[in-house]
């Protein structure tokens, strides 16, 4: 009998924020995400990068500061690097969890690029802040290489775009880890952004939305489910208000009409409704699944949690 597939996009409270942080963050996803193993799915892993991606540029940009004769790294490798430390500390994790548990299978992280559509709008409305705070010299000189500044409180910092994930180039590989049951840590903070040219891939200077690229390697993989792991026990309407309303269900039609009325912010629970809507489409056989991590087997079993379907 096949095994149920599932894709997992975690978030920041799996990952937290410092390297210290993130090492007992990970020992705890790791037991959300052994549990699920143990209990025969088939686990794909998509995760965020915010903080970490964030320190990275930072401590790049301050090397080519006071190193000028090193060349600026560019975004697409800061992301390639949290994907590369992020994914070591998740693997190991996971790797010691299931050993621990009797279970042998290798986990393993695969640098993943992600295309992305050249004349995609995101790119005349640059929205996503990186990067340090930076003087006005700096924020002009910034300008003067090409790359998006907006000011904010204490100076000012670069915005970059956010565009939709498209394609993703080695999901190949990933399928073929999957199908063989081992276990995959792929799309990092939304994959490398890169921009097909003829036969080359080039980096663009972006950040894809976490969530909407961990649905899109649900739907190429053909998952039959999509587990979104935040902050929050349920999706709620009126969030934070005196008529907050926990969902446990929510239609396709029923997420479209809230997105609609504007019942989800945008950067925190906008972009995960989205990308379940987009990955359940028209079946009627795959869900989607936003919940807590430490609530991840009670979410399972159908005691919290939003589900997403048809």
């Amino acid at each position: 009998m096949r095994k149920k597939k599932i894709v997992i996009a975690l978030g920041h409270e799996a990952l937290g924020t410092t390297l210290p942080e993130q090492k007992t963050a990970t020992l705890k996803t790791a037991k959300a995400v052994a549990d699920l193993i143990e209990a025969d799915y088939q686990v794909v892993i998509s995760h965020s990068n915010g903080p970490q991606v964030g320190m990275i540029h930072t401590a790049m940009a301050e090397f080519c500061k006071n190193h000028p004769e090193y060349t600026a790294t560019p975004m697409s490798v800061c992301s390639a690097m949290s994907q590369g430390y992020i994914g070591y500390d998740l693997q190991n994790a996971i790797r010691t969890e299931l050993l621990g548990r009797g279970i042998y299978k290798t986990v393993s992280t695969i640098l993943t690029q992600v295309c992305v559509d050249p004349y995609d709008e995101a790119f005349y409305h640059p929205t996503k802040l990186i990067g340090r705070l930076m003087s006005a010299e700096e924020a002009e000189a910034e300008e003067k290489k090409g790359n998006h500044v907006v000011q904010t409180e204490g100076g000012y910092r670069r915005i970059v775009a956010a565009p939709k994930p498209m394609d993703i180039v080695e999901i190949d590989a990933i399928r073929t880890l999957c199908e063989a049951d081992q276990i995959v840590i792929a799309c990092g903070g939304g994959g490398i952004p890169v921009l097909a040219q003829a036969n080359k891939l080039k980096g663009a200077s972006a950040v894809i939305e976490k969530d909407l690229a961990a649905g899109k390697l649900a739907e190429l993989l053909d998952a039959d489910m999509f587990v979104i792991l935040t902050g929050e026990d349920k999706v709620c309407l009126n969030f934070n208000t005196a008529e907050e309303k926990p969902l446990s269900e929510i239609r396709v039609s029923q997420a479209k009409a809230y997105i609609e009325e504007g019942q989800f912010e945008e950067g925190t629970i906008l972009p995960k409704i989205q990308a379940a809507v987009d990955f359940i489409g028209d079946s009627a056989v795959k869900t989607a699944l936003i919940t807590r991590l430490d609530k991840t087997r009670e979410a399972m079993e159908g005691t919290t949690g939003t589900v997403i379907r048809k």
